[in-house]
């Protein structure tokens, strides 16, 4: 009860008190004291005390003091029982309305204070979509004079999870074990009841079976939906007792943490499918050639791997810096970047020699009836045909040898019939590589067509560029590229990294057309590539430079990564770095038709 001084005020007070004490008459004097006061007169034969209580608690005494002489039983008795109850009574409404402003002013405050806190917690709470973001915020809120926690851990149960896992903590959590209370039964029965609890005395609840070293706890749920997803423990390692305000401050804070995780895991579930239906897509589209298997995942990984370097380098790229988006972004660019090639004819795309084996044969057969007519060696001159089928280039000798061949005619029923037809010369004539020019065009559509097909999908805004960063991954710095022939600042930064990573994989992976390269090779070519001017020369050199980490990390990320945190990672200098773009001696090789795609 607040002291009875601290209720009346001396200055209402001594007022009212005099002009009672005029009323009883000359020299008499009305005095209040409370409870935790010294009576001002101690002689009961002059002091009439009346108790004043309020809300039924005795709060002090009414003293009525008569002057001296003053007889109560002669004739000119006052009747001060009737006068002193009636003042205490007065007096006792005053309290009575001073201590229900108190209550409604206090009741007031607690409410301004709640909804400052809903406030603040709203926002703070709410600044990421990232549930162990939401964590932290709610620890660091948790932290503050207003909970004597020394102690305390958020724990996260996803969707269709079973058990809740730590994901942020404060003070000393292992040398308690802090970690260990969700093994208890007590951390399991207020997760289903969903309603928060303190415990000051762990020793004597049923429920506890010291899987800490804590003396007393505050558990709070975090609750979304009907659903407990997760929940918040404060504990106190030394002696230390939480109050009922303490509980319901936490348990203003989880209210607000509840919804915010919330959103945060529906979000994240989100993302989680997105990610899973770009990467299902990405190896749909890789499965269709068995030697294009997990090539557009190795892309995105080779292309965030690179990028994270770029961030990092303050030789070429001192103002380059990406956000978590911008990595986020170029990992999608990398998975869906051959998605176009869904347009591609089968035989285009898994195209392995100039020309079909089935036709190859039927060359053979033709070949059989002439050695049948004029006697010619049908053998020799086929084995010269499969080879050149296969060659990666056709020489002079072997163009000559297809055109000999192209000239002869056979017999068959009566008929002419030229031994090779004009498009079967033309197959075998192919200068290096495999497709015609018709074939090598469609493969070059695969770009447009991915962002034909990807234009229908609602990208988030973060991701602003994808489709461009796609569209361009052909491009090359000189023009020389496709589909737009593209120069120099019209190509994307992020487009050149997938460009050169691109490169890399297609020599260093084998195909139908060629077997796979050593990663000095394939560096060879494109530091060949980038001496003539058609890809960057600066992430050339980085990518020489890093190749070891870069592999490394293309192996090791995983399918959800936390860009922040990759971001945060700094990459570490290699000794004798290249100081400047310069191919190495040596770099001879060309490549083929495919070896971009």
């Amino acid at each position: 009860m607040v002291p009875l001084r601290r209720l009346l005020r001396k200055k209402t007070l001594a007022p009212l008190l005099a002009r009672a004490g005029a009323l009883l008459g000359p020299q008499w004097r009305v005095n209040i004291v409370g409870l935790e006061e010294t009576p001002a007169d101690q002689d009961v034969t002059s002091s009439f005390p009346f108790p004043l209580s309020v809300e039924g608690s005795r709060i002090g005494t009414l003293q009525l003091i008569a002057p001296a002489g003053y007889d109560p039983n002669g004739p000119d008795a006052l009747p001060l029982d009737r006068l002193g109850a009636f003042l205490a009574g007065c007096l006792e409404e005053l309290l009575a309305g001073e201590v229900a402003r108190r209550s409604l002013a206090n009741e007031t405050l607690l409410k301004y204070r709640e909804i400052s806190l809903l406030h603040r917690a709203t926002i703070g709470l709410n600044k990421s979509l990232h549930p162990r973001d939401v964590a932290v915020a709610l620890l660091q809120e948790c932290q503050g004079d207003d909970v004597p926690a020394d102690v305390g851990m958020v724990f996260l149960r996803g969707p269709g999870e079973q058990h809740y896992q730590p994901v942020g903590a404060f003070g000393p959590v292992a040398a308690c074990g802090l970690a260990e209370v969700a093994r208890s039964r007590l951390f399991g029965d207020i997760a289903v009841a969903q309603k928060g609890e303190i415990i000051n005395d762990l020793a004597r609840d049923q429920r506890w079976r010291g899987e800490a070293g804590l003396q007393s706890l505050l558990i709070s749920p975090l609750v979304t939906s009907g659903q407990c997803v997760g929940m918040l423990v404060l504990a106190c390692v030394a002696p230390q007792r939480f109050e009922a305000s303490h509980l319901q401050y936490v348990g203003t804070l989880s209210s607000v943490a509840g919804i915010s995780l919330g959103n945060a895991l529906h979000f994240e579930g989100v993302q989680t499918l997105f990610s899973s239906l770009m990467q299902a897509l990405a190896t749909a589209i890789d499965a269709r050639d068995p030697f294009t298997a997990g090539h557009s995942h190795r892309v995105a990984r080779l292309g965030v791997a690179l990028a994270k370097v770029v961030h990092d380098d303050r030789r070429f790229f001192e103002p380059v810096l990406f956000t978590p988006s911008d990595m986020e972004e170029l990992l999608y660019a990398g998975l869906l970047h051959d998605v176009g090639k869904i347009g591609v004819r089968e035989e285009v795309l898994t195209k392995s020699t100039r020309l079909p084996l089935s036709l190859l044969d039927v060359i053979g057969q033709r070949l059989y009836l002439r050695a049948l007519v004029t006697g010619q060696d049908a053998e020799a001159d086929f084995a010269t045909l499969c080879r050149i089928n296969r060659a990666e280039s056709v020489s002079s000798e072997d163009a000559a040898a297809i055109s000999r061949l192209s000239r002869e005619r056979i017999r068959i029923d009566g008929r002419d019939t030229a031994l090779l037809t004009e498009e079967e010369t033309a197959c075998l004539l192919i200068p290096r590589g495999n497709l015609t020019p018709a074939e090598r065009l469609e493969i070059e559509r695969h770009p447009l067509e991915s962002y034909r097909i990807l234009q229908h999908i609602p990208f988030p805004k973060n991701m602003g560029r994808l489709l461009d960063i796609i569209s361009q991954h052909h491009e090359r710095l000189d023009g020389s590229g496709y589909p737009s022939g593209l120069k120099d600042a019209d190509i994307l930064l992020q487009s050149r990294i997938i460009a050169i990573v691109d490169i890399y994989d297609a020599i260093t992976m084998a195909r139908h057309y060629k077997p796979a390269l050593p990663r000095q090779k394939a560096l060879g070519i494109l530091w060949e590539e980038a001496g003539a001017g058609r890809i960057d020369s600066r992430l050339v050199s980085l990518l020489d430079s890093h190749i070891i980490g870069i592999e490394a990390d293309c192996e090791s990320l995983p399918t959800r990564l936390d860009f922040a945190e990759y971001l945060s990672r700094r990459t570490p200098p290699v000794p004798g770095a290249a100081a400047a773009a310069q191919a190495p001696a040596g770099a001879t090789w060309i490549p083929t038709q495919h070896a971009t795609s």
